[in-house]
């Protein structure tokens, strides 16, 4: 009896540490190198104790230490706690040699991206061999209504599956090219569904334009999406069916390791006879 008394008055105290340690793993998370006089300030947490909770961190390895700044930030094995969660672990080692093989050919920033809750996550990332590229992490959200990634998800979701993932979106503008109205955005599907890929052209960042395919598990769903983004000035519209290609064949490969027997991008004629 005497025990459950203790566990009772010591459980708020273990509580509150929790939430302390996962407030400072999401603040951690949001830079790449935090001090803790700006953690401090940002949680309203004492000095002390975001201290204490980082050396604890620290010693489990999953926050690092700038020996010249003596800033904080993540390490790979907070990385690797989140991709366990991933539906399908395996998706990025999967994908990682045809994303480095996209970056090669096109220059440009590559993105694998998947839903969580009613917004897609960057999972994997090939940076831009140009100084001048698209700003992101992995890690970092991005909307679905003016993504290609998120318009492919979306695009070849079930139906009512799509509507109760777009019940939680928020439809916000973000640049004047930026679909704000439901109807635009279901003929914008219905578009990017048609042509086989999805666009975003400049609707949620600025002079950056980008083209997505999505990726398909066993049951031929929908499960991540994979793009190429470029700044406008580097776009070129005449090697747009060129770079669509190269990402429609690796999300076919890519598709086929996750177990889809009928990629739902090929043309009627090519299925049958991939079928046969």
């Amino acid at each position: 009896m005497d025990d459950d008394l203790n566990d009772g008055k010591q459980q708020p105290e273990s509580v509150a540490a929790v939430l302390k340690v996962f407030a400072i793993l999401q603040a951690l998370s949001e830079r790449s190198e935090t001090g803790i006089s700006d953690l401090s300030v940002r949680l309203a947490m004492p000095k002390a104790t975001v201290y204490r909770f980082l050396q604890t961190m620290m010693t489990l390895g999953y926050v690092r230490q700038e020996a010249d700044s003596e800033r904080y930030g993540l390490t790979m094995k907070a990385f690797e706690l989140g991709t366990k969660a991933l539906q399908y672990p395996e998706l990025i080692d999967l994908a990682k040699h045809h994303m480095q093989m996209l970056a090669d050919a096109t220059g440009e920033t590559v993105h694998l991206g998947t839903l969580i809750d009613s917004e897609i996550i960057y999972v994997h990332k090939v940076d831009s061999r140009h100084m001048l590229g698209m700003y992101s992490r992995v890690g970092r959200r991005a909307p679905l209504h003016c993504t290609a990634i998120g318009k492919v998800l979306m695009a070849w979701e079930h139906p009512q599956r799509r509507e109760r993932i777009l019940q939680g979106a928020e439809f916000k503008r973000f640049r004047d090219k930026t679909i704000v109205e439901p109807a635009a955005f279901q003929a914008e599907l219905d578009r990017v569904k048609a042509q086989g890929f999805g666009e975003d052209r400049e609707e949620f960042d600025d002079h950056i334009r980008c083209l997505g395919v999505p990726i398909f598990d066993r049951l031929n769903q929908p499960i991540a999406g994979l793009s190429v983004s470029f700044p406008t000035f580097r776009y070129d519209e005449a090697k747009e069916g060129e770079v669509v290609a190269m990402l429609q064949g690796a999300s076919r490969d890519i598709s086929a390791r996750l177990g889809c027997t009928q990629f739902p991008l090929d043309p009627p004629a090519k299925a049958a006879r991939a079928r046969t």
